[in-house]
């Protein structure tokens, strides 16, 4: 297999991090990656890309499933310096941009587009180093990163509730045996100002004990203009990222990992505006979208007993968010040269008179989290059925904690006001097999059991204490039709837990509850290598039948139309059904390109909701929201050997309906990137371009009445993504 920079001795730290993990890794694995690893010429090993977010650490060619990975040298060609720059060229992918910063993902249609109230209930699993913050995923820093995993489809052997529809894992580089350092700066349009570090090596002589350390500084303006406020910095992006990782080597037998995180993310959010141009906004009081998380994260892996290798995770995250904005988008001026409707006590039209609307609204959250997991996996020496099968065994526990404060003002007076606590303790235990059948056929099965017992209360006197016991699981057959194809069949089951729903009016209370939803998802797929290995294919076909369907409604109060009524029901059974495709193509020795293709049909069973109105409206045979038909992604690095350096990349899907509640759609798109540098053994500079073609795309879409000189007639409303940015960044590497 050809590889960009083979010839040169300029590899990154970023690269040269992934190998050594590479290394440790295989090391310390079970018996299932070592098979993987043996099977591998020695002058491949380092090509292998490792799965963390399996069990096993299984290579991502025999996974029998639908996984993408980006590693750290496609993060770095095209200068990704958040999550956000790189999930549109993810297959099957999508997120909702009701947040400064991606937090609410979908996978095959799966996911949720916001929360603005209830329990933390996430299909979509989201974890950092170990560290879950599902729910909160806008702290996701590219810098320093090893790579990003994507598993589609429900984990329910793995992670259980939280990963309905599937996962985000983000690896950061760990700490290496020889002492490397960098430093990395950009600036941009929009007064983009990004400052970044990192230092790795040795803390003791010995080399048992390693430290690696990473922060990162990043501050712009938001791509806003605040006419009103006479400001371009309501929507900043103010956001800084620190990671430290210590490695220790305690005995032969026994390694401790631990690592810790703190991400404080002070951003801005003005992003609405009522004549939909997108980016001059006129709001008196700019909204926020603030979160600050601290986390840590302690790994210690075991290999001494003759019989098993104990892993223990232990994590802990504490987050304080808050999400505000101008729920009126403009001010006091604008809306008083306004023409409304007057009336009388009996609320009949007695003449005209000049607009009054003001309105605010602020929540403002506490999230704790401490998780324990024990694993119990095989040896050479324990293998079972005449050492034909691997066998792992664990038990997890989750405690969440989170209180919500939230304040609302509608013309001076206090509206929505509401503090609330929940808490949540999820027990769980879990077994794997992976078994040789012979003829190169192996055969996969896991079960997870898991219970939640969950406790509500509020100030408006809503009071839950729900429990269920849940089971998912998974069987695969995977055959290596011979040394450049690997084919799998999987069935897998997941489970989302159900919830209820707080504030709700009598008209609405035999809504207060609704039930777990139950997701079957069935894969064909096949990995292969062409061309000698030149080209690296993963192709997989899916049916995905959810059962008992949680669905968030949203209800605009017609007497007091500045209000929502929010509530999540089951909406019976739906289908999703698609295909993905990722290649990679080492076209010569200084080529590479890559892309992804997705294909996604979406459709609800029997579902009717009622409108704010009254009026049935019936979604059956509808499209899921957040659902493009389409995702695709191309690019191509060129690396010369004088060190020229050029990335293009282009990602877009097709349009997709905004919301379940109504009609509202985007529009498709195409966005187009570029990176042009010159690369030394030690520095490197470059030229970049994001959505360098200015495309206007959506995001985020809303359908309903804001505007009182209207009569609070629906009409849509779209949140748009970033325009184009060019900047420059300076990297520079020593040992």
């Amino acid at each position: 297999m050809y590889s960009l920079k083979s010839n040169q001795s300029i590899f990154s730290s970023s690269t040269i991090a992934l190998a050594i993990s590479s290394v440790l890794y295989a090391s310390s694995a079970s018996a299932a990656n070592e098979l993987v690893t043996t099977e591998t010429p020695e002058t491949e090993k380092m090509e292998v890309i490792v799965v963390n977010a399996d069990f096993s650490n299984i290579s991502l060619d025999k996974m029998p499933s639908s996984v993408t990975v980006i590693d750290a040298q496609q993060i770095e060609d095209e200068g990704a310096q958040h999550f956000e720059d790189i999930l549109n060229g993810i297959a099957n992918f999508n997120w909702s941009g009701g947040s400064s910063r991606p937090k609410y993902f979908q996978i095959r249609g799966v996911g949720e587009q916001e929360q603005y109230q209830g329990a933390p209930n996430s299909s979509v699993g989201f974890i950092v180093d170990d560290i879950d913050l599902s729910g909160l995923g806008m702290v996701s820093s590219m810098y320093d990163m090893q790579q990003v995993e994507v598993l589609r489809g429900p984990q329910g052997t793995q992670y259980g509730a939280n990963a309905l529809a599937g996962l985000i894992y983000l690896k950061s580089n760990d700490p290496t045996d020889t002492f490397e350092h960098g430093l990395e700066a950009s600036l941009g349009d929009d007064d983009l100002q990004s400052f970044a570090g990192f230092s790795s090596g040795p803390i003791t002589d010995s080399g048992k004990l390693l430290y690696r350390v990473s922060l990162e500084k990043h501050n712009q303006n938001g791509f806003r203009n605040n006419t009103y406020l006479g400001r371009d910095d309501t929507n900043k992006r103010d956001e800084f990222t620190a990671r430290a990782k210590l490695r220790w080597y305690a005995t032969d037998d026994l390694q401790a990992d631990l690592t810790l995180l703190h991400a404080n993310y002070d951003n801005g959010y003005d992003v609405w505006t009522l004549d939909n141009n997108g980016f001059d906004t006129l709001t008196d009081q700019p909204g926020v979208d603030n979160q600050k998380t601290t986390g840590a994260g302690l790994k210690f892996t075991y290999t001494g007993a003759e019989n098993f290798v104990l892993t223990s995770l232990t994590s802990f995250a504490q987050t304080d968010h808050e999400h505000a904005y101008d729920g009126d988008w403009a001010n006091p001026e604008y809306w008083e040269g306004k023409t409304c409707n007057e009336y009388d006590e009996d609320w009949n039209v007695i003449g005209s008179e000049p607009c009054v609307y003001d309105y605010i609204w602020d929540k403002e959250g506490q999230r704790k989290t401490v998780s324990q997991e024990f694993r119990f996996s095989s040896t050479q020496a324990s293998k079972l059925f005449n050492d034909t099968t691997e066998w792992l065994v664990g038990v997890y526990a989750l405690n969440l904690r989170e209180d919500n404060d939230l304040y609302s003002e509608y013309n001076t007076w206090p509206d929505e006001v509401l503090q609330s606590k929940y808490e949540a303790t999820n027990y769980a235990i879990f077994g794997q097999l992976d078994s040789q059948l012979g003829n190169d056929y192996l055969l996969s099965t896991g079960i997870r059991f898991e219970r939640r017992d969950s406790e509500y209360s509020d100030s408006n006197g809503d009071y839950f204490k729900p429990s269920e016991s849940m089971w998912g699981g998974h069987i695969a057959l995977s055959k290596t039709i011979n040394t450049d194809h690997n084919a799998y069949v999987k069935v897998a089951r997941g489970y989302k837990a159900g919830g209820f729903n707080m504030t709700l009016p009598p008209e609405l209370s035999d809504k207060k509850e609704f039930d777990t939803e139950i997701l079957y998802n069935y894969e064909f797929g096949i990995k292969s290598s062409w061309l000698n290995g030149n080209v690296d294919s993963n192709f997989a076909l899916f049916y995905m039948d959810r059962q008992d369907q949680q669905v968030a409604a949203s209800i605009q109060d017609p007497v007091n139309p500045q209000r929502f009524l929010l509530f999540t029901e089951n909406a019976g059974s739906s289908s999703n059904y698609g295909a993905e495709l990722d290649a990679n193509w080492y076209a010569t020795e200084n080529i590479q390109v890559y892309g992804s293709l997705g294909w996604l049909e979406t459709e609800y069973g029997e579902y009717t909701y009622n409108d704010k109105y009254g009026n049935p409206v019936d979604l059956s045979g509808r499209e899921l929201a957040h659902s493009p038909n389409f995702t695709y992604s191309l690019g191509m690095t060129y690396f010369a050997d004088s060190g020229w350096f050029v990335n293009v990349n282009a990602n877009g899907k097709s349009d997709f309906y905004y919301s379940d509640s109504n009609e509202s759609k985007s529009e498709p798109y195409t966005l187009v990137n570029a990176r042009v540098g010159y690369e030394t053994q030690t520095w490197s500079a470059y030229i970049w371009g994001r959505n360098v073609l200015d495309e206007k795309y959506g995001v985020r879409g809303f359908y309903f009445g804001n505007e009182p000189d209207l009569d609070w007639a629906d009409k849509q409303y779209i949140r748009y993504g970033d325009p184009r940015q060019v900047g420059i960044t300076f990297d520079y590497k020593f040992m």
